[in-house]
């Protein structure tokens, strides 16, 4: 797989307003081309909806951003075109009940039937069931994950994964389509310290690619690009529940693509 170019992403008084009151605001970014970027904050602080609105899939109210020169919220098609979701709790979640070998079946599939050049698409059908298999593969390779290891290899249920083995997988199918942004929601959720350092040297291994990164966590690593949430930034004002439930409002509001 080539190396994809990330997309630099800049941001200035960016901002989301629900029903229920702000669910981030006055946020500011600066990133270059395959950055790691933390969104670091408590939970409902309004980590998810920046983390969606980055990659266009979430209406910003208030200021704007740029991701790889196309702003935002005017062109949130094209960012989404660009970007890639990782695990985003009900959003992009891996689905249990099916095994590694069939979530990566269907991504092969989808790959073949939305992705490339018409001059690519008119090519032999088995030619292009290779090439999305070597594309497949050369991304699960770059997320660490190999299939041997895992107790039934590619027979294993996602809902037998390991946390960072299903974090892999998640990313290693993000990594298909080659974005230019990958975007991974609660990095550090439910992981020991060991894990956690396994995690952010996978997504560190990413941007090294060229891959820009952006992470939602509770604590960023010296080396990131932090982005705070929260009384920092403005956000997150009220108690958590509160917080969390205008999220909820804000993205049935401006839906999801």
């Amino acid at each position: 797989m080539d190396s994809p170019h990330g997309a630099a992403v800049t941001a200035e008084g960016f901002g989301l307003k629900g029903p229920r009151g702000w669910v981030f605001r006055d946020v500011r970014v600066a990133a270059e081309p395959g950055a790691l970027i933390a969104v670091e904050g408590p939970s409902g602080s309004g980590r998810t909806c920046l983390l969606l609105a980055l990659t266009g899939r979430m209406r910003a109210t208030e200021g704007h951003a740029e991701v790889g020169g196309v702003r935002l919220p005017k062109k949130m098609a094209a960012v989404r075109r660009m970007s890639a979701l990782g695990p985003v709790t009900g959003v992009s979640e891996l689905d249990p009940a099916f095994t590694v070998a069939e979530h990566l079946r269907e991504r092969a599939l989808l790959q073949r039937r939305y992705d490339g050049s018409l001059r690519a698409l008119l090519r032999p059908r088995a030619e292009r069931a290779a090439q999305a298999r070597a594309r497949l593969d050369a991304a699960l390779d770059t997320a660490g994950l190999d299939l041997d290891t895992l107790p039934k290899g590619t027979r294993t249920s996602v809902r037998d994964l390991e946390r960072l083995e299903a974090l892999r997988l998640s990313v290693g199918l993000a990594l298909t389509g080659r974005p230019r942004l990958l975007a991974v929601d609660d990095l550090d959720l439910k992981l020991s310290d060991a894990e956690r350092a396994l995690a952010w040297e996978l997504l560190r291994s990413v941007a090294r690619a060229g891959t820009t990164v952006v992470a939602v966590c509770s604590e960023a690593p010296d080396d990131a690009l932090r982005v705070t949430t929260g009384s920092e930034s403005g956000a997150g004002t009220g108690n958590s529940d509160d917080t969390e439930e205008g999220a909820a409002d804000a993205l049935a509001e401006t839906g999801r693509a």
